[in-house]
């Protein structure tokens, strides 16, 4: 135990990078009243997800909590089931907002209930950071001055694949994505980005699957018959999982390459084992891989402390919790429009590095990992990987002003 104690301790700095102010003792900060933000998530519905994320925030609290907390206080999370339902986190956000006295919420996988919460946050001006839904919507068409994103969206990262896409000689593309906010931005981010590098590119098939309802083995054909020169999927979970067993029993990959949005992450890449696919080129976490430094340093505490390896939505969880200390800290209260004024432009130094919430829309430049899949020792991995900063997958402050609410 006290060689936890002493790991915990050491890796603190790295949350004390986002909290550099609150150094009181840690008998001052516990004897105040806690902090307390709402976390409202699919717990339940996504567990597989939901959990690591949770995990992350855990050990990011530990670590300021021992620290010192924040502003002289304990930093509390209070963490509510809305069963992946965006009515049931309304309902749940009004709880936390007028029972609990929570200072701000976060949370939400699913980008249609990460919607429904941005869209309270605006009517209530309640703060809320949109840990992981990846929508675009959330900060352009549906921005509004009281929600902020951390996670990297997907027109980052849709931008980051096609960069790659272009430099093949593939011109007829097929689509695959999840029928609702998530698939279809993920779908118009990439083709509107290859098609600005490659214009000849040519979409000859566009698949909708209901979400965690695919019919995989029709989805391959619908595919097959357009004879693509590549394909984009943008599936996950259990769906992405019987698309590449589908499409690996029909040939479907063969001498096709595949840009995966989200393959490459933990979370979806670690179940399939070794069906995994070859050679797709796709967004994840290599956690596997890091040798030295910051990187290394989280995985290394979180294997600790869980003896379990990290998930992309682990490090998310402990980025959240860095993120709210480090605008707690900054705004020096818990004032709403305090901390509002104190996520525009707000740096907090990270595991992945320092990353900013941007004045113009409210978007981290929190980057993402791009490589190939391929199998190793019975597990699929990413090799060849990189990490792209993405603020250089952001769209100019001009762009922004007409993807934005006139009000802004």
């Amino acid at each position: 135990m006290m060689k936890k104690v002493n790991r915990r301790v050491a890796v603190a700095t790295l949350a004390s990078l986002a909290v550099t102010a609150i150094l009181g003792t840690s008998g001052t900060a516990m004897a105040a009243d806690a902090i307390k933000i709402g976390e409202i998530n699919h717990y339940k519905r996504m567990a597989a997800f939901a959990e690591p994320y949770k995990n992350g925030i855990e050990l990011a609290l530990s670590e300021i909590n021992e620290s010192g907390g924040v502003i002289d206080r304990p930093l509390e999370f209070i963490y509510r089931d809305d069963q992946g339902k965006p009515g049931e986190a309304i309902k749940i956000a009004e709880e936390l907002v007028n029972r609990e006295g929570v200072a701000m919420i976060t949370g939400s996988i699913l980008s249609n209930v990460g919607l429904a919460l941005s869209s309270f946050a605006a009517e209530k001006k309640v703060l809320y950071l949109a840990a992981e839904p990846l929508a675009d919507g959330l900060v352009w068409e549906n921005g509004n001055d009281y929600t902020f994103r951390l996670r990297t969206s997907t027109f980052m990262q849709a931008s980051m694949l096609a960069e790659e896409a272009a430099k093949t000689d593939a011109i007829k593309y097929a689509t695959i994505a999840p029928n609702y906010a998530y698939g279809k931005d993920a779908v118009a981010a990439f083709k509107k980005a290859l098609l600005a590098l490659k214009p000849e590119v040519e979409f000859v098939t566009e698949q909708w699957p209901a979400l965690f309802k695919i019919d995989a083995g029709a989805e391959a054909q619908a595919i097959e018959r357009a004879k693509p020169d590549a394909i984009y999927n943008v599936t996950f979970g259990s769906d992405v999982a019987k698309f590449v067993r589908e499409g690996t029993t029909r040939g479907l990959f063969d001498g096709r390459q595949v840009y995966g949005l989200l393959t490459g992450e933990p979370e979806y890449l670690e179940p399939m084992g070794d069906e995994a696919p070859e050679g797709w080129v796709v967004t994840g976490y290599p956690w596997y891989d890091f040798e030295e430094g910051r990187n290394k340093d989280f995985v290394d505490a979180y294997q600790e402390e869980y003896g379990e390896s990290p998930k992309l939505g682990s490090l998310v969880g402990y980025l959240t919790v860095q993120s709210i200390a480090a605008a707690i800290d900054r705004a020096g209260s818990t004032d709403t429009e305090a901390l509002r004024e104190a996520f525009l432009g707000l740096e907090v130094d990270t595991p992945v590095g320092k990353i900013v919430y941007r004045e113009q829309d409210h978007q981290s430049t929190m980057g993402a990992f791009i490589g190939k899949t391929t199998v190793r020792d019975g597990e699929g991995v990413m090799v060849e990987w990189s990490y792209k900063d993405g603020a250089n997958y952001l769209p100019s402050d001009e762009e922004v002003a007409k993807l934005r609410p006139a009000s802004q």
